[in-house]
């Protein structure tokens, strides 16, 4: 089995200096890391976890926590996370904190204590305070992905932007009765839904269609936008001619319930949703793009910032989505549209 002295041997440096090109160690400049690290794989050189840790004072190990694994944007996240830390040579250490369970009241008051990683990824959390203020005080540094807390560094989506965008799509094709369809008062994403339905609203009024702003609530699901759909388009006298989804999710569910009920999309219906979740191209949906594998690669880059400058100050890194048209959206039956933007560069 190879030792440090090997691969500082063939690669011409002291052990010393292999092992700070090992560790990541700011002191060893980029091409005799890279020449350090190609001699240990090549050797078959791995640091021991215990070695690494004595040599440099951390773990090599970043703690995530996470509301939901089984959810698409969820799961996307951590497959960007994941790629992000194996390659800088980081172990990930996974917290489920599903909301209303017992477990994630674990997470918070004892399994984080145990303060073995060495920055923490916080991922669509929407701590309370006591849950940030338990982050926080365990002294590592904090990147947030999806939030509002000035105190940590964060990822997030330009929510209001992508549903301005989305709904200057749906009035530039000439539509008026444009509803929004989804978002709860118990919401565990409440400045997410709250944004988005602000920069539908704030777009509706600044168009002169005020007077058609209506919102019928719904869980960010497809489910929960399915049922929530049928009753706004059971009416037909109130129908709307368009509907921006709060989420990708809520929008498949209009689409669907539409086409239970005889509603042609997008002739009769357009729709648009906010995410392009893995699903959208299957029903055709027109969508605001993000993409969140790369949120969680850059929630990485935030997160090593702060690893090699403690005094870093939290950033914000707001993501601006861009608008994806497909076929779920079209001027109203009868009208002429107006003008469409560009929205490539928005």
């Amino acid at each position: 089995m190879s030792t440090i002295a090997d691969v500082a041997r063939e690669a011409g440096v002291s052990k010393a200096t292999a092992s700070r090109a090992l560790t990541g160690s700011a002191q060893v400049s980029a091409a005799t890391r890279q020449r350090v690290t190609d001699v240990a794989m090549r050797l078959g050189y791995v640091p021991s976890t215990s070695a690494v840790s004595l040599a440099t004072g951390r773990t090599r190990n970043v703690g995530v926590i996470l509301p939901h694994v089984n959810r698409w944007f969820f799961a996307e996240v951590l497959e960007g996370i994941q790629s992000a830390l194996l390659d800088r040579g980081f172990d990930l250490t996974l917290y489920d904190a599903t909301p209303g369970s017992a477990g994630r009241e674990r997470v918070f008051t004892d399994f984080l204590a145990r303060k073995r990683f060495d920055g923490l990824i916080a991922v669509g959390l929407e701590p309370a305070v006591s849950e940030l203020q338990a982050l926080l005080s365990l002294g590592r540094p904090v990147v947030s992905v999806i939030g509002t807390e000035e105190s940590t560094s964060l990822v997030t989506l330009d929510d209001g932007h992508a549903a301005a965008l989305a709904t200057s799509h749906l009035v530039d094709l000439g539509h008026r009765r444009i509803a929004f369809l989804g978002g709860t008062s118990a919401s565990h994403w409440p400045h997410v839904e709250s944004a988005r339905y602000e920069g539908y609203e704030r777009v509706m009024r600044e168009s002169g269609l005020g007077e058609y702003v209506t919102r019928t609530p719904a869980e960010l699901s497809m489910p929960a936008g399915y049922e929530a759909a049928v009753d706004l388009l059971s009416d037909s006298s109130q129908r709307p001619t368009a509907v921006v989804g709060a989420c990708d999710e809520v929008a498949i569910g209009a689409i669907i319930a539409a086409r239970r009920l005889g509603i042609l999309v997008p002739s009769d219906l357009s729709v648009v949703g906010i995410d392009d979740h893995v699903n959208a191209e299957m029903f055709a949906l027109t969508t605001l793009r993000q993409i969140p594998r790369e949120q969680g690669e850059t929630a990485v880059d935030l997160l090593m910032r702060h690893l090699d400058d403690p005094a870093l100050e939290p950033v914000t890194v707001a993501i601006r989505p861009r608008l994806v048209v497909r076929n779920s959206t079209a001027a109203p039956s009868g009208s002429t549209p107006a003008a469409v933007r560009d929205f490539s560069r928005a």
